[in-house]
Order: structure tokens, then C-alpha cells, then sequence
């Protein structure tokens, strides 16, 4: 009985025991070849400081700036020819068009006020002018400035209110004008006193029917 407790306790004591083809065994490990120098790189630049040492290679050996194209050559692509006026035609053969043009056709101005159009002016008027004549004159006049303001080109017509002072007159009174940033439309308003002195006011009203807008001012001439 005690020889088969021996045997059981043995038997299970070399079952916890380590396998020897598992165990780690250390080793040392040579790096290098004989002979190589491992302690480092001491290199220092000739500054003994530190810095970059890296030199851009974006040129080519012997370049040289004052044989290369200037920045803004080759801007003017194909209109280079035209000597930086980029107002100018682009097609070859039509430099010379409109100096020597003949316009054939094109679109008639209406110079009459439609019948039945009414001149109502708005409740804030888009500006003011003001200017004197003499009253024993003849009369006298001045000459207003309207900058563009639409997407396009727009025939307006012009006219006084029917409350305005009949010695107040404008010219044009019909005409096309400029789309925005184009040329200002410049209206002449004459007032003839007749003899007469005083203020004389009225309401000038240009309506762009086809733009559905109006433009109000209020005329004042003084007639001493």
C-alpha cells in the first residue's frame, strides 16, 4: 500500500515539473562585423551650430534668373498681338471692325410716350436737383445724370407729373438705357419762366415699363 502512495505522489510530481523542450535558454547576440566602429555619428556643420543643411534643388546647376521668361510673359495668351488692349476683336481678319463698319438694322429707340402710360411719382423721391434762371429771360437749364441700374438694356420714357409747374420741361423724353455699369443717361430740364419769378417745383418721373420700375425726382427752379 505505502510503495503504491510513493508511486502516485512521484507521478504527479513530474507532471508539474518543466518540460525541456520549453525551456528558454538566453543567448547573446553579436551584432556588426569586426572591426565596424558602433559609437555613433559625431558630425557636426562647420557652424558648430544647430541648423538646416539641406540645400533646395528647385534650380538646375547654372540657372541663371535674367535669361529666364518674365513673370507676365505669355499672359496675353493669342491677344498678345494686340498690344495689352484686350478691348479688342479676337478673331483674325476683324481688327479694323468699327472704324469702318456700316451697322445695317438694328433696334429702333421709341421716341414717343405710349398713350395712356401715367407719371405717378413715389412717396420718396430718389433724389432732389435744383438750379435758378432768370425771370426776364429767356430761361435756363441744367442737365441731371442717371447711373444704370438694371440687369440689361431698358427703354425709358420721361415726363412731369400733371402737378408739376408747367414752365418745366425734359429731354429726352424716351430713350433706351445702359444695363448696370454701363454709361449714365443724361436728361436736360429746361424751365422757362416767362417773365415770371418765384420757385417752381415738379416731379419728374422716368418709368422702365418693360423692367416694371419707375424713377421719382424733385425739380425745384428758383426764377429771380
Amino acid at each position: 500500500m505505502k510503495l503504491t502512495i510513493a508511486t502516485l505522489l512521484l507521478g504527479s510530481a513530474a507532471a508539474f515539473a518543466p518540460n525541456q523542450a520549453f525551456v528558454a535558454r538566453s543567448s547573446t547576440a553579436v551584432y556588426g562585423t569586426p572591426g565596424m566602429d558602433l559609437s555613433g555619428n559625431n558630425w557636426q556643420p562647420d557652424s558648430e551650430k544647430m541648423g538646416s543643411t539641406d540645400t533646395g534643388d528647385y534650380f538646375p546647376e547654372g540657372y541663371d534668373p535674367s535669361e529666364q521668361p518674365g513673370f507676365s510673359d505669355g499672359m496675353m495668351g493669342s491677344q498678345e498681338m494686340l498690344g495689352g488692349n484686350r478691348s479688342g476683336p479676337e478673331l483674325p481678319g476683324m481688327e479694323n471692325l468699327g472704324e469702318d463698319a456700316v451697322m445695317m438694322g438694328g433696334i429702333e429707340v421709341n421716341s414717343d410716350i405710349p398713350a395712356g402710360m401715367e407719371f405717378i411719382p413715389a412717396s420718396v423721391p430718389d433724389g432732389s436737383f435744383e438750379f435758378q434762371v432768370a425771370g426776364t429771360s429767356k430761361g435756363g437749364e441744367t442737365v441731371i445724370e442717371i447711373k444704370p441700374f438694371c440687369m440689361g438694356f431698358e427703354d425709358y420714357f420721361a415726363a412731369f407729373t400733371s402737378t408739376s409747374h408747367p414752365t418745366l420741361k425734359v429731354s429726352p423724353c424716351a430713350g433706351r438705357m445702359d444695363r448696370r455699369g454701363g454709361e449714365s443717361t443724361f436728361l436736360t430740364i429746361a424751365c422757362e419762366p416767362n417773365g415770371k419769378a418765384g420757385m417752381f417745383e415738379g416731379d419728374l418721373v422716368i418709368n422702365l415699363p418693360e423692367d416694371n420700375s419707375k424713377l421719382s425726382y424733385k425739380i425745384s427752379c428758383k426764377a429771380y
